[in-house]
């Protein structure tokens, strides 16, 4: 068998608003409640299992590799909903989306913080461009 990530914990304030909030701009399934967790899976069967955590957590970072029709429509989600992105992680260039390996890419911040990409190209996969 090949090793696959077949989960990760992400925490936050509001379980369920968090989940809902990864799943509805994506465009996945409703979140799943599993004992102290809200899961929201993604389409090659990886799940972000939010859990309640009501102490200081690091940010975390979740990148999420799609086409481009799924860039467009998710984009126009992310800026219909009036959400702040960026072009980088460091939300230096807000506003804007990359061009990194000739596809494109986009930042935006969950409601704890965690940032969250998008991208069309893996990194490594084409020229750097911006």
């Amino acid at each position: 068998m090949a090793i696959q990530l077949n989960h990760t914990i992400v925490s936050a304030r509001d379980p369920l608003a968090s989940a809902t909030f990864l799943s509805d701009i994506l465009g996945c399934a409703a979140p799943v409640p599993f004992g102290p967790f809200q899961g929201v899976t993604v389409d090659n069967g990886v799940t972000l299992d939010y859990i309640r955590d009501d102490a200081e957590f690091p940010v975390q970072h979740f990148a999420f590799l799609v086409s481009e029709e799924e860039f467009d429509v998710i984009f126009g989600r992310i800026r219909a909903r009036g959400l702040d992105y960026w072009a980088d992680p460091r939300h230096a260039q807000a506003g804007r989306i990359n061009h990194n390996d000739g596809g494109r890419g986009v930042y935006w911040d969950d409601p704890d913080g965690h940032v969250l990409e998008l991208l069309t190209r893996p990194y490594g996969s084409g020229g750097r461009t911006g």
